[in-house]
């Protein structure tokens, strides 16, 4: 399974759509709410949400959606990137609730080459997000540093620093047909 793309392997116009969905539990965002420290009863408080809010129901918190589908995009997008360079944009233009299960995709808006090194170049992606029944919930643009070829040969091919199994005495070594 392919893990990331060199730049060479990027066109715009491109569009990645990621698997697989994710369902949001309110378990998930819970955790996510308290491990970021964020308490608004918005996205903790049952009866705050059903009582004085207009959606009557926990949100899910934004940071959490964006998470998700920023995670949902490495295996196609940046799983081999040298650096994240910026996020552009962030629009969440539609609550995600408990229970909803998030979709994305990525288009490729531009590339350009490094200016400073011609080992690498710069990827422009924008990000939707959407749920089970194709409601847009978030959108997304950044800009992402990834390798040329050259520069992922240099450093040990499609998969750089994985090691090799050393034989010992546990383990003599890869079996041989016989």
């Amino acid at each position: 399974m392919q893990f990331g793309r060199s730049y060479e392997e990027f066109e715009v116009g491109a569009t990645y759509k990621h698997w697989p969905g994710k369902t949001v539990t309110e378990y998930d965002d819970h955790l996510f709410c308290l491990l970021t420290m964020n308490h608004h009863p918005l996205h903790l408080d049952t009866h705050y949400a059903q009582e004085t809010t207009q959606f009557g129901q926990n949100v899910v918190v934004g940071n959490y959606v964006y998470s998700i589908l920023l995670g949902m995009s490495v295996p196609d997008i940046s799983g081999k990137a040298i650096a994240n360079l910026e996020i552009e944009s962030l629009r969440h233009v539609a609550p995600t609730f408990h229970g909803d299960t998030l979709y994305g995709e990525t288009t490729v808006l531009d590339k350009w080459e490094s200016t400073s090194k011609d080992d690498r170049g710069v990827v422009h992606v924008e990000t939707i997000g959407y749920n089970q029944d194709g409601k847009v919930v978030c959108i997304f643009r950044r800009k992402v540093m990834v390798p040329k070829e050259n520069y992922l040969e240099a450093r040990g091919g499609e998969q750089p620093g994985r090691p090799t199994p050393v034989p010992d005495r546990s383990w003599p070594g890869p079996a041989t047909a016989g």
